[in-house]
């Protein structure tokens, strides 16, 4: 098959193109506001850009009528972020805090959550419950134009200052997602990712056994 986006279909039930990036970890992004009150949000498009030293994003659609994603405004105001680790031991929280409420509700109390608050970033919360988080300083807002009936996508930027990683999921001292089970989208579903690869990596090039 072959369609271009946005001018050709693709002639399928669903839009193929977030099944082809998979998988897609979640962006559990916990912000703060002027007001000294909490934000935890759940973002699919996630990632990490560099490695050293190392920045991360994630990014927001912004709603039909141009209002931005609270972490976005909190990110922006506050100059700080932290992402916590989403896993499946979570999924029930996750959830929660993706559910739209008013500016100002402390998505932390709605999932009862613990706040663990930044070391090194001036008071940011995360997840105590995540095994994995980051502590970010915001780095730059990249704004993408979007097609009716969503409005544009904000793509939020920050390098990654400190980094969390409980004990409990080292494996000979490397983290180990069998014990970290973290969830991530694989186009129209979503899962947990706790398997052993049976590969390596060498070089760039894969060595299959």
């Amino acid at each position: 098959m072959f369609y271009e986006p946005g001018k050709t279909s693709h002639g399928l039930k669903r839009d193929p193109f977030k099944a082809c990036v998979v998988p897609r970890p979640i962006g559990w992004i916990s912000t703060i506001n002027n007001a000294g009150q909490a934000n935890l949000a759940p973002y699919s498009q996630f990632n990490n850009l560099t490695f050293d030293p190392p920045y991360v994003m994630f990014s927001a659609n912004q709603n039909p009528d141009g209002v931005r994603k609270d972490s976005v405004v909190n990110v922006e105001q506050s100059g700080r972020f932290c992402w916590n680790l989403a896993t499946w031991d979570l999924r029930e929280q996750v959830n929660i805090t993706a559910e739209q409420v008013p500016y100002g509700v402390d998505e932390f109390e709605r999932a009862n959550l613990t706040k663990e608050w930044s070391r090194v970033i001036e008071k940011v919360p995360m997840v105590k419950e995540s095994p994995v988080r980051f502590e970010c300083t915001y780095y730059s807002t990249l704004k993408l134009p979007g097609n009716a009936p969503v409005g544009s996508v904000d793509v939020v930027i920050g390098k990654v200052v400190a980094i969390h990683i409980d004990d409990s999921v080292l494996t000979d001292g490397i983290l180990d997602i069998r014990k970290t089970q973290p969830i991530a989208r694989c186009g129209k579903w979503s899962g947990s990712f706790g398997f052993k690869c049976p590969c390596s990596l060498s070089k760039g090039i894969i060595n299959t056994p």
